[in-house]
């Protein structure tokens, strides 16, 4: 056991005498958090409409004032009058606006008669995101518009209440369970994986060998070492991280036991994962060749930035097998949801078994000789 924490000791020494090492293991996630939380998710606002009125009368302006309702209160899109169809097509299509309604002739007295009144939408549709909030935004307005003044007094359609069972979750909060795992990952790369190889590449390693430590040993302090650094790091995302967010689950001591355990159980999958990846590589370039191909593979795929119901099968396979999901499956469970400990054992099950299986399995491959 000495000769073991001898090592986890050395290693933890060198990881704080390197302070910029410990900041830039934390940055991007913290960047990541800020930017995407606020560029991603959010409701569009501030679209530009162009509205060509070819009919002039009662209904028609009944639309407009809608219009304006919807320009003052949520500020979806704001209204751009027209003179005809063509240039507002023409300009939809130049990106002048966003997107035109055409309100046709005879458009009133065909809501009068109820003989099918329509009114036509026409968007950019390589913009997904805002032609998508546009198409909603207005689908609502057409409803509300169809809502006979006077109400039936028995209710003759089928009718949706939406019961939300958790208050609105900003996207700054959804990606927080991301932004944790991400800086975990990144220290366990950075403090774990690259460290180990320049060591092994500086003939560190073969010192080791002049010493009565075993291979068990040196393996078991160096993922310590590893997993005290990616434990460190977790924390302190998790604290920064929930302060930026606001979220107050971690005043919790319940919760923070719960997170503690995630970011435990965590930090050895990663551990284990990147140990067994790196336990027979001696070339220094090779983790930072790996780092942004491993990133783009197991982060994305994991739920962190979409959910894995929309991805392709294949994709949904991978995750299935990907510690990122699990970790970030059980931070999203407590940080958004808190769900207490019954809703992450599954979680914590994979991520152990997952990183003291890569340990086991890594072990005997471990290189003592050079």
């Amino acid at each position: 056991m000495n000769r073991m924490f001898a090592i986890v000791e050395r290693e933890m020494r060198k990881f704080f005498r390197s302070p910029v090492l410990m900041i830039m293991s934390m940055m991007l996630p913290i960047v990541q958090l800020i930017i995407l939380g606020h560029a991603l998710g959010g409701h569009v606002t501030g679209a530009h409409i162009a509205v060509v009125d070819e009919d002039q009368g009662p209904q028609a302006v009944k639309v407009k004032e809608a219009f304006q309702a919807v320009a003052v209160n949520i500020a979806t899109f704001t209204t751009i009058p027209y003179a005809d169809e063509l240039s507002a097509r023409e300009d939809v299509r130049t990106g002048k606006v966003d997107a035109a309604v055409i309100i046709p002739p005879q458009f009133s007295r065909r809501v009068y008669s109820s003989n099918a009144p329509r009114l036509a939408l026409v968007v950019d549709n390589t913009d997904q995101i805002t032609s998508g909030a546009i198409e909603g935004e207005m689908a609502s307005l057409v409803q509300a518009l169809n809502q006979p003044v006077i109400q039936d007094r028995v209710i003759k359609k089928v009718a949706l209440e939406i019961v939300e069972i958790y208050p609105y979750v900003e996207y700054m909060k959804y990606l927080l369970a991301g932004s944790i795992a991400l800086a975990m990952y990144i220290s366990v790369m950075i403090g774990g994986g690259m460290l180990y190889i320049d060591d092994k590449a500086r003939g560190v390693h073969e010192g080791y060998l002049v010493t009565p430590i075993s291979k068990l040993e040196l393996v078991m302090g160096l993922n310590i070492a590893g997993a005290i650094k990616a434990v460190l790091s977790g924390i302190c995302l998790t604290v920064i991280g929930s302060l930026m967010a606001g979220l107050g689950v971690i005043f919790h001591p319940e919760a923070l036991f719960n997170l503690f355990l995630l970011i435990l159980g965590t930090s050895i999958a990663f551990n284990g994962m990147m140990f067994l990846m790196m336990v027979r590589v001696d070339d220094p370039l090779v983790p930072r060749a790996m780092f942004g191909v491993l990133n783009t593979l197991l982060f994305f795929p994991s739920g962190a930035i979409s959910p894995i119901g929309q991805f392709p099968k294949w994709l949904q396979y991978l995750a299935i097998v990907d510690p990122f999901t699990y970790a970030i499956h059980g931070f999203k469970s407590i940080l958004l949801k808190d769900g207490g400990f019954v809703s992450i054992q599954t979680d914590l099950a994979f991520l152990f078994i997952f990183g003291f299986g890569t340990l086991l399995i890594a072990t005997p491959l471990f290189k003592r000789t050079l």
